[in-house]
């Protein structure tokens, strides 16, 4: 047991473990400008300030490095993704969250936003096994929420698959198609509170759609008057 445990101390190195998340993280970079085929391992290599040959001990092959990037995107990607199962029984609550929740990834992590972009805008060639097996199971459990909401005469009844697409479409555009937006409005980069504006309207929409709204009150009969 203490060889074992020596062993795994020897092989733990700071200096390694900081080199291969420096490489990670220049892969993503260089990964979400140009997609997988616009990137070599030497470009990766430059970048990080690395040989190659440095890069294929941690790496054996770019697929390999791509593959090790995307499952990273999709542990964060994920992570934002629960809000709706954290709430069961509070539709309002969920879906705000939710939204919030998507928006703050599109602005803290816009790369991991426009690797998974890329890859799936291409076909998901590469990673379509694994998004299939992580991210279809996430978003049929959402989906059983939003049945179990309309059973439940919480919301609407509303196809939960489509309404996934719609709330993924208009909370990543803002990291996807970042600079489309900088240049409608006017400013060199998004800001905080272009994200916030974003949230308020976004889930403004997706609540008066959704959400069934309480029943106005209705006004009082009026007794009819007698003739005398």
């Amino acid at each position: 047991m203490k060889k074992v445990a020596e062993a795994k101390a020897v092989k733990y190195n700071p200096a390694r473990e900081r080199l291969e998340q420096d490489i990670l993280a220049a892969a993503k970079r260089l990964f979400a400008q140009r997609g997988f085929g616009g990137v070599s391992l030497d470009h990766i290599a430059r970048e990080v300030g690395a040989s190659k040959q440095n890069l294929l001990y941690y790496f054996p092959s770019k697929e390999e490095l791509y593959r090790r990037v995307l499952h990273g995107v999709l542990d964060v990607w994920l992570s934002y993704m629960d809000a709706i199962s954290q709430h069961p029984d509070d539709p309002e609550q969920a879906l705000r969250e939710y939204i919030a929740g998507k928006l703050r990834f599109s602005r803290e992590h816009p790369d991991d936003s426009r690797v998974y972009a890329n890859e799936v805008v291409s076909g998901a060639p590469i990673f379509f096994a694994e998004i299939a097996e992580r991210v279809i199971p996430a978003l049929q459990a959402d989906v059983a929420v939003f049945n179990k909401w309309a059973e439940q005469g919480l919301c609407r009844p509303v196809d939960g698959r489509h309404l996934m697409i719609l709330l993924w479409a208009s909370t990543q555009v803002y990291a996807d198609w970042a600079s489309q937006i900088s240049l409608v409005l006017e400013k060199p980069e998004l800001e905080l509170q272009d994200f916030q504006a974003a949230e308020s309207l976004i889930v403004d929409m997706v609540l008066r759609t959704v959400l069934i709204a309480p029943a106005a009150p209705r006004p009082a009969k009026r007794s009819a008057s007698r003739k005398t």
